[in-house]
């Protein structure tokens, strides 16, 4: 019986090998592309991105501020990137996702 058991173990491990490595070379052409990519950088101010990059295509609502350990965090959605403020200056940018079976921001258009 655990003959028979091993041939079948054997082929969803390698079924399973074979699925994680396409995701694998999807993560890295993706980090590739981001690498790359002009996006604002961490301490820019909203003036800055806005004179380097152009005006965004929305400004999303902002969240936060209830508090002073939870500053407003406001948002701004470009073509490919959407950009995070903290107040008035950049915390992070972040890619879009590429495609519909990728995990990330979708694009509102």
């Amino acid at each position: 019986m655990t003959f028979r058991l091993f041939p079948l173990l054997v082929a969803l491990g390698l079924a399973v090998v074979a699925s994680n490595a396409g995701a694998d070379t999807l993560l890295m052409e993706r980090t590739q592309k981001e690498s790359s990519m002009s996006m604002p950088t961490r301490g820019m101010s909203m003036a800055q991105v806005e004179s380097r990059y152009g005006a965004p295509l929305a400004k999303l609502d902002p969240r936060g501020g209830g508090k002073p350990q939870h500053p407003v965090i406001n948002r701004w959605e470009y073509d490919n990137f959407i950009v995070y403020f903290e107040r008035s200056h950049v915390i992070d940018s972040v890619a879009k996702r590429a495609g519909s079976t990728e995990i990330g921001p979708k694009s509102r258009h």
